[in-house]
């Protein structure tokens, strides 16, 4: 109960951080110009993904074109609405101008998109350059961007450096897991065919946070070993039924398991 607390806790602060990250210090920009558009951004950024949002944004921009944060807000609205195409446009200036700022979300959202997987690693070691102690977290902060990195080589077939990545981050001092590392390595080792620390990974992610998918791959690996799995596959239905899965607003996370999918086993 303790560990689900601080998992929501985070959630929460995640929600206070999204809404308030796009705001920016108009007092350290410097050239009148970019203050004023400074201020239009601002006031944009509020009412994101409205038309007036977008048009303060293009006022901004006129006002000073180098305002890299602009492009990068008016791009969101394009990439929830799946116009990847026009998103990759304006993606793509914000990190020309602020590679530091923007190369991270950038790499997360070829990931979490677009299936871009070489795309997203590419980013994210180039994104290294600027944090090499530490990449930092996705946006949605379910995930530490060495974990996405580790997932997009899964997703190419690279599971021993997929594994290899997560281990030496959950081994490491001070590091807050994220709510979904375990079973995301639990799957990597059981698609090797390594059912005991796929199940260890299991059982470890089942005590923090559990869910309908962590249960269906234990009733997997039980089938597999030829154990009674019937129970496992039930808990895991009623978990999916009961809404304990993995969600996510606009995407669907990797390795995520569907009802039918359980149903099959």
């Amino acid at each position: 109960m303790e560990k689900f607390q601080r998992y929501y806790l985070s959630f929460l602060l995640l929600i206070v951080y999204t809404n308030t990250i796009a705001q920016v210090n108009c007092n350290a920009i410097e050239g009148e110009d970019c203050k004023k558009a400074c201020e239009l951004y601002n006031q944009a950024s509020d009412l994101q993904g409205f038309r007036e949002s977008q048009e303060g944004f293009d006022r901004t921009i006129e006002l000073c074109p180098d305002f890299s944060n602009a492009y990068m807000e008016k791009a969101v609205p394009y990439l929830k609405n799946g116009d990847f195409a026009t998103w990759k446009i304006l993606i793509d200036k914000a990190v020309t101008l602020n590679p530091k700022m923007h190369l991270g979300y950038r790499g997360w959202c070829k990931f979490q998109f677009l299936g871009d997987y070489k795309g997203a690693i590419q980013d994210l070691e180039e994104f290294r350059k600027y944090y090499p102690e530490d990449l930092g977290r996705s946006l949605n902060g379910d995930y530490h961007l060495d974990v996405v990195k580790a997932m997009s080589y899964s997703a190419l077939g690279q599971k021993e450096k997929a594994v290899g990545i997560i281990e030496r981050l959950l081994a490491t001092n001070g590091y807050v897991k994220g709510m979904f590392d375990h079973y995301q390595l639990g799957v990597t080792y059981f698609e090797q065919g390594k059912y005991d620390k796929a199940l260890e990974n299991f059982e470890k992610q089942s005590k923090e946070y559990d869910f309908a998918e962590n249960i269906y791959f234990k009733s997997k690996v039980s089938k597999i070993r030829n154990k009674d799995y019937l129970d496992l596959k039930m808990l895991a239905l009623q978990t999916y039924d009961d809404g304990k899965t993995m969600k996510d607003v606009y995407t669907h996370h990797f390795n995520k398991v569907y009802r039918k999918q359980i149903e099959e086993l």
